[in-house]
Parts: C-alpha cells; structure tokens; sequence
C-alpha cells in the first residue's frame, strides 16, 4: 500500500516535472524563433522546433549533472514518449482540418501531381529499405524508411508501434537526420540532376514536393535557378501543389501503404540480405535491458485528456510569442481541434480497435471542413488562427525530452542510419520525379 502510494506520488511528481519544462523549453524555443545558417550553396533555417529538440535533448543527457528540478529520470523520459504519441494527434487534428478544406483544390491538380505521391510512398523504401539490411540494421529500418519521418511519420509510428520501440528509434532518427542536414542534401542532389537534363523540369518540381517545407524550399530552389523566369514560376508552382499532396493525402497512404509495404518487405529480405551485426546486436541488448527496468507508460483516458488539454495551453503560448496570435482569439480554433481529438479517440476504442486512432481523428477534422458540412468555414476560419508550426513545437519538446534514452542504440547504429535516412530521402525525390515524367507531356 506505501508502495503503490509511493509510486503514484512519484508518478504525478514526473508528470509535473514534464510539463513544467515542456512548456518552459517551448516557450524559449518560440521566442528565439528562426534562425537562418548560410552554408555556400543554401542555407539551414533553425526553427523553434529544433531548439525545443534540442534543449530537450542536452536536458536529457546532462540529466546527471542537472539540479533536482531539472533532472529528467528515466522513468521521467519514458513518460515523455507517452506524451508524445499522445499529444501527436493534436497535430493529425491540424492536419485534417487542412485536408478538409483543400479536397476541392486537391481533385483539380490531375493524375501527374496524384500519381508522383506513388513515388513518395515507395522511393524510401525501394532504396533504404536493402542498404539499411544491408548495413546491419534491424526493425529500426521499418521507421527510418517508410516515409521521410516528418511528423505524420512519428505520429503513425508512435501509435503502431510505440516511440519506444526499434521502429520509434528510427523514424526518430530520420527525423533527426532530415531535420539537421535533409535540406542541404536534397538541395544538392536537386541541383545536379536537374543538370544532368534527364528530367523535365516540372517532373523535377513535382518530385521536390516530399512533405517538408524547408526540403521543399531547398530543392525548388536547385531546381528553378536552372531555369528561365517563367520555367521557374511554374517550378514553384507544380512542387507547391505536390507538396500539399504529399503532407496532406500522403499522409493517409503513407497509413495505409507504404507502412505496411515496410513492414513486408522487411519479413521478406532481412532473412535473405539482412546482417546481424556486432552494433545491431548491442543495440538490442541495450534496449531490451532498459525495457526490462522501465516501460513507457500507458496513459488512461484521463490522462489522455490532461495531456491534450495541457498541450493546448502550450500551443496557445507558442501561437502568442512566435506568431502574435492573442491567446483568447487562438482558443476557440484549439478548442476544436481537441474535440476532434476525442471524438475520434473515442470512435477508436468503441469500435475495437480495428481502425488506427490516426484515422478516426482525421476523418472527423476532415469532415468538419469539408466544404459541404455546415459552419465549415467558420470552423476553418477559427482553427486557422492556430499556426501550424506552433503546433509541431510542443510536439518537439517532448520528443527532445524523451530521446537521451534512445542516444546509446542510435549511437551504435552511428552513421549507417545516416546513410540510410538521406538514401530513403534521395529516393522519395528520385522515384516521384520519375513517375511524373510520364505524365509532363500533357501538362
């Protein structure tokens, strides 16, 4: 009985201690905002996320030379990754009020821009997915190879598998990866297949539209500064709508398969061309021993809401300091985003199971901006005023607490899953650019 008293005592003292620094690190990420690196051939734009990861992080590492309040146990970072896949569907919320409203423009963009997301879907896999094998890794090639592990990426991976997990650890990891030198890499490689002449230009455009922004942004870039000024608009134009595709319907295929694509096709090669490597092993020894000291928690439904409720006030606060959104105007659209979070967790646990929460979730948002449902745009309009970024930056906070625990098996793994996560990235450009090649003659 003092134990149990004991443990729950100690349970909502971590759980305080999480969302006391969550929201101190993301309000200081918001307020040193973006910062721009310029490296010759482009530039790396640090933005409030990346500190938040960042800050997180170094608190996580440095956990033993850190003051009590700051000292984040293991128990404590194993909390944080609960919370992260749990306050991620805030962001899948986001996400489908913004699908809902951009079905009509998404029907107009025509079989070229549909059909190169194909290309997104499996370029990652067809070209990491073997050299990930290849190079030792184990289920940590599932995460670091299914999409390009943006966040619907660790969304979907948080709720499949578990941020905890070998497949949480690499999709983390290619985020990470994607994060830090992703932009420079495609802006690179961008740059010297379009002067190769292989690809038409728009082709090219439509393969740079990979799901992330600042990828996006460099590849156009590459892309259009070999190109005549009309040549150039239509670039941006054609790798805007691709991406909209791409981090709006791709997401849902990327669900539905290219995961699951992953999945098979990691039972069927990694017998025949997988390598058990002396890393690959140590790094599931190591984490097989953490999980047999500390498991990351499930939350209840009640602490689900606290979680979703909490975060709110974060995004709040990250949307007043970075953005200039009064906290009072933003409240509304948060509000709104919460209850598709719960009637579609809900919907999830009623219904069995059967159906991935990400789902359930999305379908609501998306039904509640669809044109043809009543008070969409006005619900459009008030959740409009909650930024996007401001969302993703909490979401990092977390993620940046929980990783320190993972640093010792993404160290073993070291530069092989670099290696893997820019190939998975190469790919996702590559094949959607050659699938729409085929259709750029009627464009």
């Amino acid at each position: 009985m003092n134990a149990d008293t004991h443990q729950g005592r100690s349970g909502n003292a971590n759980i305080v201690q999480i969302f006391i620094l969550a929201l101190i690190i993301s309000s200081i990420s918001e307020w040193l905002g973006p910062l721009p690196i310029e490296l010759g051939v482009g530039k790396v734009v640090l933005l409030p996320m990346i500190w938040a990861l960042l800050i997180g992080l170094t608190l996580g590492l440095a956990r033993k030379a850190m003051p009590g309040a700051l000292k984040l146990s293991l128990e404590s970072q194993h909390l944080a990754a609960a919370i992260l896949s749990t306050s991620l569907f805030l962001f899948i919320a986001k996400l489908g009020l913004l699908v809902g409203g951009s079905l009509p423009k998404l029907a107009e963009a025509g079989w070229a821009l549909a059909l190169q997301e194909v290309g997104n879907l499996v370029g990652c896999i067809l070209l990491g997915m073997p050299v990930a094998l290849l190079l030792g890794i184990k289920r940590e090639a599932i995460g670091a190879t299914f999409s390009i592990g943006r966040e619907p990426g660790l969304a979907i991976i948080g709720e499949r598998f578990g941020m905890d997990s070998p497949e949480g650890r690499g999709v983390l990891a290619e985020y990470i990866t994607g994060t830090l030198i992703g932009a420079i890499f495609i802006s690179l490689l961008a740059g010297f297949v379009t002067s190769l002449d292989i690809f038409h230009p728009l082709a090219l455009a439509m393969g740079a539209g990979v799901g992330s922004g600042s990828m996006t942004a460099a590849a156009v870039g590459a892309i259009a500064a070999q190109q005549t000024p009309e040549m150039a608009k239509d670039v941006a134009t054609f790798a805007a709508a691709a991406n909209l595709i791409a981090t709006t319907v791709g997401t849902y295929l990327t669900l539905f398969v290219s995961l699951p694509l992953a999945v098979y096709a990691y039972r069927i090669l990694e017998p025949i061309i997988g390598r058990e490597s002396k890393q690959s092993v140590e790094a599931q020894a190591a984490a097989e021993a953490e999980g047999a000291v500390v498991h990351t928690p499930y939350l209840g439904i009640g602490m689900r809401f606290a979680c979703w409720a909490l975060v709110g006030l974060m995004v709040l606060i990250g949307n007043r300091i970075g953005f200039g959104v009064p906290m009072l105007e933003a409240l509304p659209g948060v509000v709104l985003i919460i209850v598709a979070v719960m009637i579609g967790d809900l919907i999830y646990h009623v219904t069995g199971r059967k159906l991935p929460a990400v789902c359930w979730i999305s379908f609501i948002a998306m039904a509640m901006t669809f044109p043809a449902t009543p008070y969409s745009a006005e619900v459009a309009a008030l959740t409009g005023k909650v930024n996007f970024l401001a969302m993703i930056t909490p979401m990092l906070t977390f993620a940046g607490l929980s990783l320190a625990k993972d640093v010792p098996a993404f160290r073993r793994l070291g530069w092989r899953i670099v290696v893997v996560s820019l190939l998975a990235n190469a790919g996702v450009f590559l094949a959607a650019a050659a699938i729409a090649q085929f259709f750029v003659h009627s464009i």
